[in-house]
């Protein structure tokens, strides 16, 4: 018992300095690395939160511009029935034939409350539901109604499911057609969107684990690493090995940023809901022969507003260009990435003494050039677009798009522009600035888009 207690005392006198030195090192590594990882943790629960809100707002958006894309589409279906004999009839008929989902629908009041038409559930067809309240006691029909009259909107309400029985919380949308005095709308059922941030928490809850788990080994691999060099390294070299330890730590960071943009593109696969639209217009030629060509010729026009959509969506987050290089070099830039495309050249030049622009013109006047450069090359069959950007004397600033195409009707394209996405998105970027957008065309002349902006509203985008 001596001779143990004497060798474990000479063991503990004999404690190298190399030995001492790990001791020292894997303190502070363990104690940074518990820190790192704590930081890490709130950082990833803090991004989770703040997607989870992205997620829900970026949801519900997407869900009220499909609702009103359904019920703009039933109100263009219907309307040349107007006025007809027996087009309330028909218009009924067309609506109750007009489905999307499980539980996708359109439904059809009076203006006093009487059900037209309930598609899924004609049970109520007949009946007057305006004292109808939910279990909170708000006069459900009552709402309806009452936003269909001032002009349209979306309500938030309760009703019965028909695939489960089963009151659920429901957005609608709906609008009044004066003429026949009804209400028509269509909604879905939110219950959904539950189950959708449930499962992207039990994602954002892995990536938290796996992050943690990934720390942990980090910490393992650096505790093995000091342990093995301070045996054979110098007190230089353990310097060195921390230095690769904060690297470790700089690409945990990285790896939070690599996740945000990965959710981003997840957004992105949800914009395939639009083509719903289109769905229905071929579904309701296909039923109605006699309006098949004036069906499938709207069908197309959504189509194309829908591609354009799309393309949009995919560019929502901010062009890097414009961060890079500023908006004339991403002006030139995104002439030259259609011209390398081939058929019809593309040039972007730039007058007057540059100034640095407020980050919303930037992205507006970006925009509006990508989708009048989309238009051209799509539509134009022009040999040569030009993009000027021009600075002017006074502080003002203008954006001329100019092709030698064919054009078109002017009227024409108002109309159109009213229904899709491409003029109008032009006008409302250009509106939100407070900027004058022009256009000048006609059959065979080419056309010439322009973008003014005053002293006075650029120095009102930079508040």
């Amino acid at each position: 018992m001596a001779l143990r207690d004497l060798a474990r005392r000479m063991a503990l006198r004999d404690l190298s300095l190399r030995a001492k030195l790990v001791l020292l090192a894997l303190l502070p590594l363990l104690a940074s690395l518990a820190l790192i990882a704590l930081a890490v943790r709130q950082q990833e629960s803090a991004l989770a939160a703040r997607e989870h809100a992205l997620v829900r707002a970026s949801y519900m958006d997407a869900r009220r511009t499909e609702l009103k894309h359904y019920v703009d589409l039933a109100v263009s279906t219907i309307k040349p029935l107007l006025g007809q004999p027996g087009g309330r009839e028909q218009a009924l008929a067309i609506l109750r034939s007009l489905d999307y989902g499980r539980d996708g629908y359109f439904f059809v009041y009076s203006l006093s409350g009487r059900v037209l038409m309930h598609s899924r559930q004609p049970e109520l067809v007949g009946q007057d539901l305006w004292e109808l309240r939910d279990p909170q006691g708000r006069p459900t029909i009552q709402q309806l109604i009452a936003q269909a009259k001032a002009g349209g909107g979306y309500v938030d309400y309760l009703w019965r499911k028909p695939s489960s029985s089963l009151l659920a919380p429901k957005l609608g949308y709906v609008v009044a057609v004066p003429e026949w005095d009804w209400m028509l709308g269509t909604g879905l059922y939110l219950d959904g969107i539950e189950a959708t941030m449930a499962e992207l928490e039990r994602g954002a809850r892995q990536n938290i684990t796996a992050t943690m788990l990934w720390v942990g080994a980090v910490a393992i691999f650096g505790v093995a690493l000091i342990s093995a060099g301070a045996l054979v390294l110098n007190l230089s070299e353990h310097r060195s090995a921390e230095a690769k330890l904060r690297a470790l730590a700089r690409e945990v960071v990285q790896s939070q940023e690599d996740e945000r943009a990965r959710l981003a593109r997840e957004l992105h696969d949800g914009v395939s809901q639009a083509l719903v639209a289109t769905k229905l217009l071929i579904e309701s030629a296909q039923s109605e022969p006699a309006s098949a060509g004036r069906l499938q010729e709207l069908a197309l026009k959504r189509l194309n507003s829908t591609l354009s959509e799309v393309r949009h969506l995919s560019h929502a987050l901010r062009p890097a260009l414009l961060d890079t290089l500023g908006l004339p070099a991403a002006l030139q830039h995104l002439a030259a990435e259609f011209d390398a495309a081939g058929g019809t050249h593309f040039q972007a030049s730039v007058e007057g003494d540059e100034v640095d622009l407020p980050e919303a013109v930037n992205t507006a006047l970006f925009r509006i050039a990508q989708e009048a450069l989309s238009n051209a090359a799509r539509h134009a069959h022009a040999t040569r677009v030009g993009v000027l950007l021009r600075f002017e004397r006074d502080g003002g600033l203008a954006l001329e798009i100019h092709d030698d195409g064919q054009g078109f009707d002017a009227d024409a394209a108002q109309a159109v522009a009213d229904q899709g996405l491409g003029l109008r998105s032009m006008r409302e970027r250009a509106a939100a600035l407070g900027a004058r957008l022009g256009l000048l065309t006609s059959p065979g002349l080419g056309s010439r888009l322009t973008v003014k902006l005053g002293g006075a509203e650029l120095r009102r985008a930079a508040v």
